[in-house]
């Protein structure tokens, strides 16, 4: 009796390695064009044949996917984070960073960088914090001689933060898949985040005084800063608010989202009165539309997951690196090389769905601290934010000024100098990543 076409295909596949058919398949229908949550489905699909196992798991794994109930942290978060910028707060956090940093040679520039680093503690998006800060300075930075392209790069650049600075939905993401704690990978983004910020000025300012953009070399006035923060201290309370009542206690992450769409809503309906019928229609739109994209993603690809622990390709990969298992540097050094290359054709939810059920196993046998690997992981997601040919920021930045991908890409590249720079730092140089969570929380087990 002739073979159906099932058969056939599983004849066929027994002859070769699952693992390889599964990335095989994976890497071809990204080429020819196949979304990716679909083609981590296809090859989930393809591996499950292969192990003989009912294809019924994919539904299973989208179910469980969704169970958990931090989950709901995300969408909280990108709704309070929309909520915040339509209601006004935005516009206030660049004026106070104007009064901070303004007056200085490329002040705009510099603005940029700090309102991102503000807004990145109300958001928890690095597309989001680009759009919301750049759209206010991107106009601004044209209208005092910078190259557009510049100016599109460094809103890019320090909308990235989005994602280290917390609140973050990537780390909350990796924390669901790797079940490390979600105020601990909060807390260690804070110095990393803020680090990020100060090296990214340095590159802004040298390359204003380079091309002469902006600024006055005007001196810092205390008292205008004071004003400023005044007017705007209901936008500066909100992380106060959020991120300290999670580290005090009072509520769970969960709750800190729910606190801050309460706030946002309170703060942009009766405070700064920015909130009308259709922009709350348009923030409920938004985090409906990112919300799905993620869901979607992240059950497709949880059956992926799961099928390479199945498989056993974390035990495969620690064989892989078995001869440089006295040179965890090396081993995490290698991993972020390829996390970038991958970055820039995946998606960063897929991507650390993805490889952490990979990669992690490897990294805490070589004795690396899963709070540094989730760290390291969101950072180098952000280099895949201003990584063409996926790079969102570049689009959303490209939006804003009206240039070609090309001409952002080519205006943020010194601005990965330091993004480049804080993997070396986190692959060499660690241990201070933890310091804010070990002293909050106590040294992990």
């Amino acid at each position: 009796m002739e073979k159906n076409w099932l058969e056939r295909f599983t004849f066929v596949m027994e002859f070769f390695n699952g693992p390889i058919v599964m990335a095989l398949v994976f890497v071809f229908t990204m080429i020819i064009g196949v979304p990716i949550p679909f083609a981590a489905g296809i090859a989930t699909v393809a591996g499950l044949i292969i192990a003989d196992i009912p294809l019924s798991l994919m539904a299973l794994s989208a179910w469980t996917a969704f169970e958990p109930f931090p989950l709901v942290t995300i969408p909280l978060f990108i709704l309070a984070g929309q909520l915040m910028e339509h209601g006004g707060m935005s516009e206030k956090l660049v004026t106070i960073s104007k009064k901070l940093v303004g007056a200085y040679k490329g002040g705009m520039g510099l603005v940029t960088v700090v309102a991102c680093m503000f807004f990145a503690a109300l958001s928890g998006s690095g597309p989001a914090t680009t759009a919301a800060i750049g759209s206010i300075t991107i106009p601004a930075m044209k209208k005092e001689g910078y190259d557009s392209g510049f100016a599109g790069g460094i809103a890019a650049a320090a909308g990235a933060l989005g994602s280290m600075i917390p609140p973050s939905n990537l780390i909350i993401i990796f924390a669901l898949v790797s079940d490390v704690s979600i105020p601990r990978l909060f807390l260690a983004g804070i110095l990393p985040g803020i680090a990020l910020g100060l090296m990214l000025m340095v590159v802004v300012f040298i390359i204003s005084l380079k091309n002469n953009y902006g600024g006055a070399d005007a001196k810092f006035q205390f008292r205008p800063l004071l004003c400023a923060l005044w007017d705007g201290k209901w936008a500066m309370f909100a992380p106060i608010i959020i991120l300290g009542g999670i580290y005090a206690g009072i509520f769970t992450p969960s709750e800190a989202a729910a606190v801050a769409v309460a706030y946002g809503l309170f703060v942009g309906l009766f405070i700064y009165k920015g909130l009308t019928i259709k922009k709350l229609i348009e923030a409920f739109k938004f985090t409906a539309v990112v919300i799905g994209t993620v869901m979607f993603i992240l059950g497709s690809t949880k059956a992926f997951g799961q099928l390479v622990t199945i498989y056993d390709i974390p035990e495969s990969i620690l064989n892989l690196f078995q001869g440089l298992a006295n040179h965890p540097e090396l081993v995490l050094l290698l991993i972020g090389i390829f996390y970038i290359f991958i970055g820039m054709w995946l998606e960063s939810v897929a991507q650390i769905i993805i490889f952490t059920a990979v990669f992690l196993p490897l990294v805490t046998k070589l004795g690396i601290d899963p709070v540094v690997f989730g760290i390291f992981t969101v950072l180098t997601c952000e280099i895949g934010f201003l990584t063409p040919p996926i790079g969102i920021n570049l689009f959303v930045a490209a939006r804003i000024t009206g240039d070609s991908i090309e001409k952002i890409s080519i205006g943020v590249l010194p601005l990965l100098v330091p993004y480049i720079l804080m993997v070396l730092i986190l692959v060499y140089f660690s241990d201070w990543v933890t310091y804010l969570p070990d002293l909050v929380y106590g040294v992990s087990k």
